[in-house]
């Protein structure tokens, strides 16, 4: 059983005689009453999302996953395909059941794939990732000591501040929990 003070984000519960993974959750606290948890929960197997609010101390039972570490190979359309480096088997997954964690995966990555029985369902990143900076503005010499940053585009495509010195073409660090730079790899 899993309650609401041992919640993580990716986790993965049935409620209603569904399976579901937790994206996001939030605690409340009300100035009256009891604390309250918010929680925006995925579908596994149809991918539609659900937002949800639960009493403190509320339990689920925990549906167990298995993770295996596969590579991103390509996507094509609406689908990603991983490879498991050991047995080289192909595994199929749509952009639905990746969520927004394609903005992570450059090709080659190395991620965790879940399964539930024999069915993919969804992937798990690392806490963070090495991606190639695609494009971004020259800083400009001497604002450096304030710490300013400037957007930069990756190769997936996704946007984030990074401090000037970055430069097109530079290798960096991206957490793949908050999206924020973290050092030049």
């Amino acid at each position: 059983m899993i309650s609401t003070g041992d919640m993580k984000r990716g986790a993965t519960i049935e409620l209603d005689g569904r399976v579901y993974q937790v994206m996001e959750f939030h605690h409340i606290k009300m100035g009256r009453g009891s604390a309250q948890m918010r929680m925006k929960l995925r579908d596994v197997r149809r991918g539609d999302t659900i937002e949800r609010s639960f009493q403190a101390g509320e339990k689920w039972p925990r549906v167990r996953v298995e993770r295996i570490s596969m590579q991103f190979s390509y996507a094509e359309d609406n689908i990603m395909h991983f490879m498991n480096n050991e047995t080289y088997d192909q595994v199929p997954l749509t952009l639905d059941q990746v969520g927004d964690a394609k903005d992570y995966l450059p090709e080659n990555q190395t991620c965790d794939v879940l399964f539930l029985g024999d069915e993919p369902i969804g992937i798990e990143l690392p806490s963070s990732v090495v991606m190639n900076v695609a494009q971004c503005d020259p800083g400009l010499k001497g604002d450096t000591a304030t710490g300013a940053t400037k957007p930069a585009t990756m190769e997936t495509g996704l946007v984030i501040n990074v401090p000037l010195f970055v430069n097109e073409g530079d290798k960096i660090r991206v957490n793949t929990s908050s999206g924020e730079y973290q050092e030049r790899a």
